[in-house]
């Protein structure tokens, strides 16, 4: 007689869950910045791993956030409850919840400024109507022509998107970038030579995000193109 087969122990569910990283949470701190990551999409719902490049890309813009800031702003980054961008459930929820999240932790809804990088930078566009949000950089945004701008009066944006970026069209985030100046004050700054990631130009483009903020929500920056920026240019190239 034929020993029954054993049966195998059904596969265990994925957690798929936002999570909140602390990367500085100074007492007082007058504004908060969220660091939004981008990634590719699976064929199933995929838990986002710490490991992931497009997780690690945020890393040094964090830790320039923090320093720039001189201890005054909160820095926060998210991981998103799912790779890529499920339509059932999109980024742009994760950021809103990070920012429930921060608020409580804090005690108080402070100023912030989201910072993306690819769908990261699009979640942060497309999450920026809140009334906190004050300020959105959104690097090498990977936009749908269908994204309709947030319309949002108390926010600035800085786009910043490199010319040989060949995952996320430029033209697109131009186009992006025109629509929404028609409401809001929007800058552009397009990165010559510049890649999907811009590591080539890693200082100048972390710098960029950082005094954006700095400038925004504490009134101050130490980058010569931000100040171009506050003095009225919006399109530059380096």
């Amino acid at each position: 007689m034929a020993a029954a087969a054993t049966p195998h122990p059904a596969p265990r569910a994925v957690t798929l869950e936002p999570r909140l990283i602390e990367v500085s949470a100074p007492r007082g701190a007058r504004g908060v910045v969220l660091l939004l990551h981008g990634g590719g999409a699976r064929r199933a719902p995929a838990k986002v791993s710490p490991a992931q490049l497009s997780v690690l890309r945020m890393l040094p813009v964090a830790r320039r956030v923090a320093w720039a800031s001189g201890g005054e702003l909160a820095v926060f980054r998210l991981l998103n409850s799912r790779r890529g961008w499920d339509t059932l459930h999109t980024p742009v929820q994760d950021a809103l919840w990070a920012l429930e999240r921060i608020a409580e932790r804090l005690g108080r809804r402070a100023p912030a400024c989201l910072i993306g990088h690819s769908l990261g930078a699009r979640a942060a566009l497309l999450a920026s109507d809140r009334p906190d949000v004050r300020a959105v950089v959104a690097l090498a945004p990977w936009v749908s022509p269908s994204d309709a701008p947030a319309r949002a009066g108390s926010c600035r944006y800085l786009f910043v998107h490199g010319t040989h970026d060949r995952i996320a069209s430029l033209a697109r985030a131009v186009a992006f970038a025109r629509r929404l100046s028609a409401h809001a004050p929007v800058a552009f700054v397009t990165v010559r030579g510049g890649r999907h990631a811009m590591l080539a130009r890693l200082p100048l483009v972390d710098g960029l995000a950082a005094d954006f903020a700095c400038s925004v929500l504490l009134g101050r920056s130490r980058s010569p193109l931000i100040r171009r920026i506050e003095a009225g240019e919006s399109w530059i190239a380096v």
